[in-house]
């Protein structure tokens, strides 16, 4: 039998959350605050296992489910961003960038260890998410796990991660 790659893939309807952000790109150029109905979707690459299949589709989805339900409704911001300067007092979370300002209650907020919120480290942060949420589960027989995150109906933003990595 010649060698063979299985693959699940996994992208449902309620997959989805909606949330605000904004970008800076070009060194400077801020966008104006806006929002998104995300659309997620992975993959998981690896040896069949004893029961026929690379990783349980249920444990998949639910940890899954869990990362995009935790972003929804909510404000996505940065963390690592070289000049979006994000502080979290408990209550508020002010964000500044350059002359702009902005004030969020922080149960309103999450903030993410990305140097900016497009889509696709936003894919990377889902990717790392969901790797740690399932690493123990599934093992190291996976070979690469890959998220994608769609910000506008056919715009993705895609990671993959080579399982192995830390």
């Amino acid at each position: 039998m010649p060698p063979q790659t299985f693959r699940v893939q996994l992208e449902k309807d309620n997959m989805v959350f909606s949330a605000a952000h904004f970008i800076t790109f070009n060194g400077n150029v801020c966008e104006s605050l806006h929002g998104h109905n995300y659309r997620v979707k992975c993959e998981v690459v690896g040896p069949l296992d004893e029961n026929g299949y690379v990783v349980d589709f249920i444990a998949l989805r639910d940890a899954l489910a869990e990362i995009v339900n935790s972003l929804d409704h909510h404000v996505v911001l940065p963390t690592d961003h070289p000049t979006i300067k994000v502080i979290d007092d408990g209550k508020e979370v002010t964000a500044t960038f350059e002359s702009k300002r902005w004030v969020f209650p922080s149960e309103d907020c999450v903030l993410l260890p990305v140097t900016n919120t497009t889509a696709e480290l936003m894919a990377s942060y889902i990717a790392v998410e969901l790797k740690s949420k399932t690493k123990a589960k599934f093992g190291n027989e996976i070979s690469r796990l890959s998220v994608a995150v769609d910000e506008n109906r056919g715009q993705w933003g895609v990671c993959e991660l080579d399982w192995s990595q830390e």
